[in-house]
């Protein structure tokens, strides 16, 4: 079953309606972290397009002699050749130019879609290969009704293919892939509200775990089943990634272990990440963060938003399902393993629900905006929602919505996530009424309050603005 991706569907639709009116090439280069489904969207296209199309798939490690002949096998046994009489038997001597160039060569007259995945594996076999691309994409290619997808997982390589100093920088549009979102998760898992919110954080929104999520099982009974089986793709997706990204235990795996391992302020990263020879340094340490947020884009960076700029910053593993992996899935696979998957079963119930609050913050927050873009909040410039803290951590407000980030010029709520298995009452409220107050822009008389959880809320009648349940933050990405 393909669920979700409408908008994805419908963006590279719209450039095949372009190459067939303007009888012009056109490039996107796809992008998105292993598992999070660019194969199969572009499949989906290629299957609903109706179009010819070459699908051709890297293979890592292989030389670029092993690699153009696959590529020649798969495009003589592809509806694209207007005449296999016309191909070589071998692969041309002069590599993957020579290679492209037999492509343009072969093309019809009709529209038709060529498919390069996994591309940085190809630019490992020839440094060259993007050169030679933009050559053959400028002499030949452009001018023919083709869509040219060019896929990958290495995002860093993937974004550079396209920056300023490269050859093919202007050649192609950038579409980045991210998991399914909170509603096509409820979709593919066939399950709601807190069910379907727990779905998404134990799977990441990734349709590799997604598709073997048996619709309508509970979150307790796939990971009850799931403990049983080492081979699991909970488990292997997870362990996938940080093989093919972190293949050696190196400085930069130790961080986002421990960014994993819940330390979260740069002071307790670099303590966790050190070795027998004490904490990772800041010189060290720093170029690191950047590199794991900006590049490899693994970690996400929270900085306290307000009026005023405040720090820490607090570091997160991005993908929720690597973050679980991380802080509970691997101690629990090892247990199963070792055939004890009961044993597993327990240590993931006694980890799951203080993991679950912490871990539920982003998405709630990311669903405040959507909400607010649709105008199901009562404040429709709350454009950004995040969180606020001090350097003591006392107070902690959960969520905090404002205009802009991350310094502000207006707060226009302020609020609390309960995400446990008792209502949001008046000691809860009394809490975020006191903690707000020290939020750098609020304003009693102007700043709304909101309640955000996962039991329901014994309150007075009008005590807060907003109380949103599970069936609230999942009917946010239904809009």
């Amino acid at each position: 079953m393909f669920v979700g991706r409408r908008t994805e569907l419908s963006l590279l639709t719209k450039r095949i309606d372009h190459i067939t009116r303007t009888r012009t090439g056109l490039a996107v280069a796809v992008r998105g972290r292993r598992q999070v489904g660019k194969s199969r969207l572009v499949q989906e296209l290629c299957n609903r397009s109706g179009l010819p199309y070459l699908y051709f798939t890297a293979v890592k490690g292989a030389s670029v002699t092993e690699s153009t002949a696959q590529f020649l096998a798969d495009l003589t046994e592809s509806e694209l050749p207007t005449d296999h009489a016309l191909l070589p038997s071998t692969p041309p001597a002069g590599g993957w130019g020579d290679m492209l160039r037999v492509l343009a060569g072969t093309l019809p007259d009709q529209p038709c879609i060529v498919v390069l995945d996994e591309l940085p594996w190809l630019t490992e076999q020839d440094d060259t290969l993007d050169g030679q691309l933009q050559v053959v994409w400028d002499r030949l290619l452009s001018r023919r009704p083709i869509l040219l997808l060019l896929l990958g997982s290495d995002l860093h390589m993937m974004q550079r293919l396209t920056a300023y100093d490269r050859p093919f920088y202007g050649r192609a549009d950038n579409l980045v892939l991210g998991p399914l979102n909170l509603a096509e998760t409820a979709t593919a898992t066939g399950l709601a509200g807190s069910d379907a919110i727990d779905a998404h954080l134990i799977t990441g929104g990734l349709p590799g775990i997604l598709l073997r999520w048996p619709s309508g099982t509970a979150a307790d009974d796939y990971l009850r089943d799931e403990c049983a089986d080492p081979a699991s793709p909970l488990f292997a997706v997870p362990e996938q990634s940080l093989a093919s990204e972190f293949p050696n235990p190196d400085a930069a795996r130790r961080v986002l272990e421990a960014v994993g391992g819940d330390a979260r302020a740069y002071a307790n990263i670099a303590n966790t990440a050190g070795s027998r020879g004490g904490s990772v340094s800041s010189g060290t340490l720093s170029p690191l963060l950047r590199q794991l947020t900006d590049d490899k884009q693994v970690l996400a960076a929270d900085m306290p938003l307000s009026t005023s700029s405040g720090k820490p910053t607090l570091y997160r593993v991005a993908d929720t399902n690597l973050r679980l992996y991380l802080a509970i899935l691997r101690d629990v696979h090892n247990l199963t393993q070792r055939g004890r998957p009961d044993a597993g079963y327990a240590l993931f119930q006694n980890r799951w629900t203080s993991w679950r609050g912490r871990a539920v913050e982003p998405l709630i927050r990311t669903s405040l905006e959507q909400a607010a873009v649709t105008g199901a909040l009562p404040w429709p410039a709350a454009h950004v929602v995040g969180g606020w803290w001090n350097r003591q951590f006392d107070p902690e407000i959960d969520l905090i919505g404002a205009d802009r980030a991350p310094i502000a010029s207006q707060i226009h709520f302020c609020g609390s996530l309960k995400w446990l298995g008792t209502p949001f009452d008046s000691h809860d409220l009394r809490q975020l009424q006191e903690g707000a107050r020290h939020v750098p822009g609020f304003d009693a008389s102007h700043t709304g309050l909101i309640a955000v959880t996962r039991s329901g809320a014994d309150l007075p009648a009008k005590a807060v603005n907003v109380v949103w349940g599970p069936g609230d933050v999942v009917a946010a990405w239904q809009s």
